[in-house]
């Protein structure tokens, strides 16, 4: 029988001292998780995974290492440990490299407080295959689909335990469950795809498998007979199915990391405008049942509140030790990694101002232009924030849908777009990045 994940840890760091490291820190996940594919009302695919990885990072002065493996032995432990620290001595010194003060490290937590584990029982496999079953049959029975490429139901379950040795020690249980469609529409050269899907920390709040797959048919359909739109400079209306990838640009460009290596279009505007100024960008890792949420970070620092962005103004970057030291700054407590590799700096819950105004009165402005529900590829250079992506939707003119579009480009530059945005009311507030339909005025579109 498996060690405590706890226990595990511990084990990690006693080993990583007696092979000669000067400090430690040790990661271990626990996991089960089932995924279940029905296609024409069977079974299509089923699979069921456990395991226990843990991983090990090691210092040697200002030397690092990290190794990570799946097996739990003493001798593979032991291994682990011997390993490591003969890579850190050939290793380059870092000097930003080491672990938390114990004084910033997190006192106390309160876990149940955050939601992150549902307690109810693994759902059976029959139960998962049943609601993939029902999202499939409500997809199939709208007029127009002529399949479902896919109906999936999954659920998983993680345990995880951090522990140091400047005397960090902590863990918790996440919980997850998913569905999703794909439904098509059409036949032989005439077909379109979409799809639809939820995903929640809890069991309760998974929407209704026959309202995912309706959803799934309605959007397909609306796919239906595509063209190419005119090219020419239009405002493009991001759905709030694809507005996120906006924000995400953002979020990514004020990482510290990107930020350290110059390599990223921000990097000198800190204390400076880029958003309107009626508008904030608010972190929040405590919000309960949300996916991004939690008590402390992988270098066991507390998460906290903060505003990235607050009333337009850029207020500092997303940090965890190495990065902050880089730049001679704080840790946000934005330390984030996994069994085979060390920290880094990640985004927990996001939010972005909500407007007034519906994603109706967004198109209604709009005029003449394109709403954008979906997009492929992306050529976004990070540097100067110019930015060209693939994009299908649909045509507005005089401010009402006219007909859907696809295979276009729609390009700009991020600065100037995200100085113009427009939000709208509709962002799903239980998403981990919350963020509504936003209308962007000028961008570049090259169609026909």
């Amino acid at each position: 029988m498996p060690q405590p994940l706890d226990a595990l840890t511990q084990s990690l760091l006693s080993a990583a001292k007696r092979a000669g490291a000067d400090a430690a820190d040790a990661m271990a996940v626990q996991g089960t998780s089932v995924s279940i594919d029905v296609r024409a009302g069977a079974l299509e695919h089923a699979e069921r995974s456990e395991g226990i990885d843990i991983g090990l990072r090691v210092f040697v002065g200002q030397k690092i290492a990290n190794v990570s493996a799946s097996d739990t032995s003493t001798r593979t432990i032991d291994e682990m440990a011997q390993r490591a620290v003969a890579m850190a001595q050939e290793a380059p010194d870092d000097p930003y490299a080491g672990l938390a003060d114990p004084s910033q490290l997190i006192a106390d937590w309160d876990i149940d407080a955050l939601e992150l584990h549902d307690a109810t029982p693994e759902p059976a496999p029959g139960t998962l295959q049943q609601d993939a079953a029902e999202a499939e049959a409500a997809a199939m029975d709208v007029h127009g689909i002529s399949q479902v490429q896919s109906a999936s139901a999954a659920y998983g379950a993680r345990q995880i335990h951090l522990a140091a040795s400047n005397g960090f020690s902590g863990g918790y249980a996440r919980t997850d469950r998913a569905l999703s469609c794909v439904a098509i529409a059409g036949t032989s050269t005439g077909m379109e795809r979409d799809y639809a899907g939820d995903s929640r920390i809890f069991q309760a709040d998974l929407r209704d498998a026959g309202e995912i797959g309706r959803e799934a048919a309605e959007r397909a359909l609306a796919r239906m007979d595509s063209r190419k739109p005119p090219t020419g400079s239009f405002p493009v209306l991001f759905d709030e199915r694809v507005s996120s990838t906006l924000i995400g640009h953002l979020l990514a460009a004020v990482n510290g990391a990107s930020v350290g290596r110059g390599a990223s279009w921000l990097r000198d505007s800190l204390g400076e405008q880029v958003l309107p100024a009626h508008l904030s960008v608010l972190e929040d890792p405590h919000r309960p049942r949300t996916g991004a949420s939690r008590p402390f970070d992988a270098e066991g620092l507390p998460t906290t509140k903060r505003a990235i962005i607050e009333d337009g103004i850029l207020t500092g970057w997303t940090l965890d030790l190495a990065n902050a030291r880089k730049l001679g700054m704080t840790s946000t407590g934005n330390a984030a990694r996994g069994t085979a590799s060390g920290p880094s700096p990640s985004i927990w819950n996001t939010a972005l101002t909500q407007g007034t105004a519906s994603k109706s009165d967004l198109i209604r402005d709009v005029g003449t232009g394109l709403l954008v529900t979906s997009m492929i590829g992306s050529t976004i250079n990070p540097n100067t924030g110019d930015y060209s992506r693939g994009a299908a939707g649909l045509w507005v003119e005089n401010g009402e849908v006219q007909y859907a579009v696809n295979e276009c480009t729609i390009a700009g530059n991020l600065r100037q777009m995200l100085m113009s945005i427009v939000p709208a009311n509709d962002a799903r507030t239980h998403l981990s990045r919350v963020v509504p339909s936003l209308l962007v005025e000028g961008m570049t579109l090259a169609g026909k």
